[in-house]
């Protein structure tokens, strides 16, 4: 087995190369959206998990990828209104889906299981309309505000446009860092998504639809501080 990646490499860069690492890393409880600068090596020391181990699942996937043909989008070449339009087309476009079901779903079985789960329902519900809120918020900023005045920068790029730029990207990286921390809450709240033996078809699917929602929020964030903003930081204007 080939040793594809290696434990200096960051966790975003690896997502970013492979994204089924996304699943990887997902499993192990490695943040690879906010924290994928971090190498892997760093990232497994905090976790106490075994580095080795790791690499070795890690390669072992990459290989089996590669052996039935395995292709992936290269998300550094690409332009960056590209980008965000895949982004806005996929990722926001899903968030915009889903959060008026989830947002009444997750009320149904508050008042539904209230009785036995009402603590730890009642936190899920208020964690997620917090959630919503900010990045029902953090999307119009950069659908508005930031998106264009990134494509505006590509098509004729100076130092003024970079500057008033950089701000804007830190207060959504800011953003993205609460929003990362309310999904790690709402785990902690449900253990980890793990169904109460009284939870009825709703309930099950309340939680499904939660943990889908959090990979695809993952796979947005890394998107955008992992390749976006990262590729933006490292323009230079002629």
């Amino acid at each position: 087995m080939s040793n594809n990646f290696q434990s200096q490499d960051t966790l975003g860069g690896i997502v970013l190369k492979f994204p089924q690492a996304a699943d990887v890393f997902k499993k192990h409880g490695l943040d690879f959206c906010c924290g994928g600068d971090r190498s892997l090596a760093a990232a497994a020391n905090e976790h106490q998990i075994d580095q080795s181990s790791l690499l070795g699942e890690l390669n072992e996937r990459y290989e089996d990828a590669l052996k039935v043909g395995f292709v992936t989008k290269d998300w550094m070449s690409v332009s960056l209104e590209q980008l965000i339009h895949h982004i806005v087309n996929t990722h926001h476009a899903y968030l915009n889906q889903v959060f008026p079901t989830l947002s009444e779903l997750t009320l149904k079985i508050l008042r539904v299981h209230g009785q036995h789960h009402g603590d730890m329902l009642s936190l899920v519900h208020q964690k997620f309309n917090e959630l919503r809120s900010g990045l029902e918020a953090h999307m119009i900023k950069e659908e508005e505000v930031v998106f264009p005045q990134i494509i505006a920068y590509e098509i004729a790029p100076s130092e003024s446009k970079r500057e008033s730029l950089q701000q804007l990207l830190l207060d959504l990286d800011r953003e993205h860092e609460e929003s990362g921390d309310i999904l790690k809450t709402i785990r902690e709240i449900t253990d980890n998504y793990d169904l109460p033996e009284d939870a009825c078809n709703t309930f099950a699917y309340v939680y499904r639809s939660l943990e889908d929602m959090e990979g695809n929020i993952f796979d947005h964030i890394h998107l955008e501080n992992n390749v976006l903003f990262l590729r933006l930081s490292e323009q230079t204007v002629a």
